[in-house]
């Protein structure tokens, strides 16, 4: 009876030690998520607040002296129109041929049949590490007559090693090599095998891969700023980041009133900016976001 009553005994404290650690486990994740959110959501009410409030420190919960002037302000630039037509042109464009020759390298180099498989993975890897620098990529892509184009955005830069890396080992992982003999058994060929049956069952990981590719080239500026010189094919990004220069340069050349009232729209509109560029893309999230966790975690696995 001794032995009962302490191996009852024994497991009443497991279960409130388990309660306690379950709590403090939900604490710390709620307290993580505050963390991360609160940022955020400091930009949407700091974007809605008078400027000299949200620099003296007294913007914290809740907008003050609540304003839309920072989003007239920057809706007043007609070019914003032309940048959003172009990043979404770009992304895309740009998503579509990512996905194409990504996944496409990462099955090829998921098949064991491959012949010299390890040396093309050797061969990509590399350019992870080493690369021939800008101005060789410059001259590259002058003489190929992408410069100032269309193009420049969405073909040079399509391939990633590193999501090429992540489909591989998901290929390796998910995708059986039983399926592969089933369908020569039907007369199958490698195309067909491809497209009919790998790619329907890859949803997971094509959706991780288009959203990274997705979010890369929606935020991407620094490819614009050196290989375009057209205003009209600027990105979103590179337009707002050429309005907040300007108005900061205004703000700083002139002087009395006109620079005080440049410096205060320059302030508001620096929160604005931020929410102008990051909405559009996030709420592409929520319907990627029942494949985004399995494809991260098949696709991280080695076999």
């Amino acid at each position: 009876m001794e032995v009962i009553a302490n191996t009852a005994a024994g497991k009443v404290n497991n279960r409130s030690s388990d309660r306690v650690m379950e709590v403090l486990l939900y604490i710390f994740a709620v307290l993580l998520l505050l963390i991360l959110i609160y940022p955020l959501y400091f930009i949407i009410i700091a974007s809605f607040s008078d400027p000299s409030a949200v620099g003296n420190g007294q913007v914290w919960l809740i907008p003050k002296g609540f304003t839309f002037d920072g989003y007239k302000e920057l809706l007043k630039h007609e070019n914003i129109w032309i940048g959003y037509r172009n990043t979404i042109l770009y992304t895309v464009a740009g998503t579509a041929i990512g996905l194409v020759v990504n996944i496409s390298a990462a099955y090829a180099l998921s098949r064991k049949d491959l012949v010299g498989r390890k040396f093309i993975s050797l061969f990509f890897i590399f350019t992870m590490f080493f690369s021939g620098g800008l101005i060789p990529t410059f001259l590259t892509i002058r003489d190929f007559h992408m410069y100032n184009t269309f193009l420049v955005m969405v073909l040079p830069f399509s391939v990633v090693v590193y999501d090429i890396i992540v489909a591989r080992t998901f290929f390796q992982s998910s995708i059986p090599g039983d399926l592969w003999e089933a369908a020569q058994i039907d007369g199958c060929g490698n195309l067909r095998y491809y497209a009919l049956v790998v790619l329907p069952l890859s949803k997971a990981i094509i959706a991780v891969l288009g959203l990274w590719i997705a979010v890369g080239y929606w935020n991407s500026y620094f490819n614009a700023l050196i290989y375009l010189k057209n205003p009209n094919l600027y990105p979103l990004q590179l337009i707002l980041r050429n309005i907040l220069i300007t108005n900061q340069m205004q703000s700083s050349l002139g002087s009395g009133e006109a620079a005080n009232i440049a410096l205060r729209l320059a302030n508001m509109m620096r929160y604005s900016v931020i929410i102008v560029s990051t909405i559009p893309i996030m709420c592409v999230y929520p319907f990627v976001q029942k494949y985004f966790n399995q494809g991260v975690m098949i696709g991280a696995v080695k076999e």
